[in-house]
């Protein structure tokens, strides 16, 4: 894949993700803005409501108060006003005559209360007649009259509350308002509807409330009251007529944002969920793309470096060929096992780094059959460096050991184990830039044999360190390496570190050299 495409795609995939969480934060940003609308919006029809039930209720009480009394006190009448409505109607066709009359009777007293700071009170009693006469199969003359009148008659006496009180009504807003707050209505009566009219609108938490006259608080509160700014609901009470009104009932909610963000709880933990979901998807692709980039980088980095190990054995080869069909050469038997022996060692040096690439790969598939048995680590240690001690010497280098460890049988396979040995010399010997200088040492620990291998090459960073264990992994990419070889060394010592259940990590620092220690299980 192309770094423009790459850098492309992760750009797209980036802008997508964050437009996708935008939209998220901004839907419940804008839930909880409509939510905490809808509780404002039902907490002022609750507070109007107990306004208007506990004013309406304050005038029942006052109203019934009065008309007890002035039975009590006899009907002491004054003048009566009757007000009289009559609607007639002929019909010809059926023989009809349809009459209907209203009567209106207003009767005042004079009754005495205590309410009021004069001694009594005009009280109006309305009573009202309707009286519904039906004239059926009668014959009318020329002037009306009828010769029989066969009748139907339906009569209805009732009284008129609501007239009744609506003339008590100016007079009573006008005395009441006199009278202090607490005497007209108690914390009782005021934290049982307000409990009742939240509750009825889905409104289920703590409030505390308190009356102001003018600015001022009242006696009528709940505990500590105090007005918070976007906490607390104002509504008028007591109003007249006009809608003028002294008192102020103030509403306050603690724990508002709990209680609104409480509500919309499923819905803001679904949202996160599939936040969460959405950017653990972003990540896993973008890892899988980086990836993917990195081992397409790596394999064609590894097939460039085998690519180059394979053709210089193979031109060696066809020249020693090319010399050996010479006539001069073939007839001087001493150059033709030279050449002969050229073309053998390059062929082991190619089936070699077959054989490598081939473990490798048995071994990540598990195929690779690795028997145990006990072994002895300090045998396969000083057989490994009888592999490398001419190739050491040659370049004027040397091994030292400090074998001090006092058990050293464990359970493993003793060709893999000689092999990640040489692996680790023949490390230290590529990444020696003078001569190798290599110290290995063995250890003891309750359970573990600890083996360390430090070299003087030019060692490694910490960002190499994390990948120097990764297959195919090199330094440097491409074919512009100083050293030969695809990466594979280190991955298969880690792999056979592992099959015998121990671990290896290297301490590295650039320019001084670098330590691989082994921990592996004694028996």
């Amino acid at each position: 894949m192309r770094k423009r495409v790459f850098v492309l795609i992760i750009v797209l995939m980036s802008i997508a993700l964050i437009g996708i969480i935008s939209v998220q934060v901004f839907w419940i940003k804008n839930t909880v803005q409509i939510t905490e609308q809808q509780f404002t919006s039902n907490v002022r029809f609750a507070l109007a409501k107990v306004s208007e039930d506990i004013k309406e209720h304050e005038f029942n009480e006052f109203y019934i108060d009065i008309t007890e009394r002035f039975k009590d006190e006899g009907r002491k009448l004054k003048y009566s006003d009757v007000k009289n409505y009559i609607y007639e109607k002929l019909d010809t066709v059926n023989n009809e005559r349809f009459t209907f009359s209203q009567s209106i009777i207003e009767e005042n007293y004079k009754v005495p209360s205590e309410f009021f700071e004069n001694d009594s009170i005009d009280f109006k009693e309305i009573f009202s007649r309707e009286e519904i006469v039906i004239v059926k199969d009668q014959n009318f003359d020329n002037q009306g009259d009828n010769v029989s009148s066969p009748e139907e008659r339906y009569v209805k006496i009732g009284r008129f509350d609501g007239a009744e009180k609506s003339q008590l009504e100016r007079i009573f807003d006008v005395s009441r308002s006199k009278l202090p707050v607490h005497k007209r209505v108690s914390n009782r009566e005021i934290t049982y509807r307000l409990d009742r009219e939240l509750k009825s609108k889905g409104i289920d938490t703590d409030f505390k409330y308190g009356i102001y006259s003018n600015g001022l608080a009242t006696q009528v509160k709940s505990g500590y009251f105090r007005k918070e700014a976007g906490k607390s609901y104002m509504v008028p009470m007591f109003a007249d007529a006009d809608g003028n009104s002294n008192f102020q009932l103030f509403v306050t909610f603690p724990e508002k944002k709990d209680f609104i963000i409480s509500s919309i709880f499923k819905i803001l933990v679904l949202s996160a969920f599939f936040i969460l979901i959405i950017i653990l998807a972003f990540v896993t692709a973008l890892y899988q793309l980086v990836k993917q980039k990195q081992i397409s980088e790596i394999k064609t980095d590894f097939i460039n470096n085998m690519t180059h190990e394979f053709k210089t054995p193979i031109a060696t080869i066809n020249l020693a060929l090319d010399a050996i069909r010479n006539p001069k050469i073939i007839s001087d038997e001493d150059k033709v096992r030279r050449y002969v022996k050229m073309i053998r060692d390059e062929n082991k040096r190619m089936h070699a780094q077959v054989e490598n690439v081939l473990r490798i790969s048995k071994l990540e598939k598990n195929q690779l059959d690795v028997s145990k048995e006990a072994v002895d680590m300090h045998d396969i240690i000083e057989e490994a460096i009888t592999h490398v001690e001419l190739m050491i010497k040659d370049k004027g280098g040397y091994v030292k050991t400090d074998l001090r460890a006092h058990s050293t049988e464990i359970l493993g396979n003793q060709f893999h184990l000689t092999s990640i040995i040489v692996n680790m010399f023949d490390n230290a010997i590529k990444y020696s830039e003078n001569a190798p200088k290599i110290d290995i040492s063995t250890e003891n620990t309750a359970k573990n044999l600890i083996i360390k291998i430090k070299d003087q090459g030019i060692g490694m960073n910490k960002n190499v360190q994390k990948h120097i264990f990764k297959k195919f992994y090199r330094e440097e990419t491409g074919n512009i390496h100083n050293v030969k070889g695809h990466g594979l060394g280190l991955s298969y010592v880690k792999k056979i570190v592992e099959i015998h259940q121990g671990d290896i990590f290297v301490e590295s620092e650039k320019g001084v050299g670098s330590t691989f220690t082994m921990k592996l299980p004694l028996i």
